[in-house]
């Protein structure tokens, strides 16, 4: 997947900047302005402020906020057109940030709750996934995205019994069910 017309990294930096979210940058390490390889970490900061302004603007109102988020998928159909490859290939890449942004940092204690958060963002990943394999006819690659999926559901059921453990609801895990 490329795009037609890549955004270069000054262009992203002056998108930032028209936001009020360009980096503060230490003129004696980089004094040439953005570069090409900033790109990504620029695309990132872009992507995490029309985010943040689209949360912002969200109204919390159950009515508003169906109207709210129509209109933002309006304009994210819009943008990406009728391509239903490339809606998928965004979505999946999406549901990839989502899975590494809910994951708990190395070497700490995984949280039950973001256990499943992760596992449900990887089950969303591997479906979408399996159905590309599916309509391509790849039936192998088809049976390990489900295999993916599978298993991905099975983290969501025990984070979200490892929630109710921790709140006092279910038996604890060495317990045996009452009859």
């Amino acid at each position: 997947m490329k795009s037609e017309h890549p955004a270069s990294a000054e262009q992203i930096w002056a998108a930032l900047a028209a936001l009020g979210a360009e980096p503060v940058v230490d003129p004696q390490v980089q004094s040439e302005g953005p570069k090409e390889a900033d790109r990504l970490r620029l695309l990132g900061r872009l992507l995490a402020t029309s985010e943040w302004e689209i949360t912002a603007a969200t109204r919390l109102s159950e009515e508003g906020e169906i109207e709210d988020v129509l209109q933002t998928s309006l304009g994210w159909t819009e943008r990406l057109g009728d391509d239903p490859g490339l809606a998928v290939n965004v979505l999946t890449n999406r549901l990839q940030r989502t899975a590494m942004q809910v994951s708990e940092p190395e070497g700490e204690q995984p949280l039950p709750g973001r256990e499943a958060s992760f596992a449900a963002a990887m089950t969303a990943l591997y479906a979408l996934s399996a159905q590309m394999h599916a309509d391509r006819g790849d039936v192998e690659g088809t049976r390990r995205a489900l295999g993916g999926a599978e298993e991905a559901l099975i983290d969501i059921m025990q984070g979200m019994h490892g929630l109710r453990v921790a709140i006092g609801d279910g038996p604890q895990e060495n317990e045996e069910p009452e009859d």
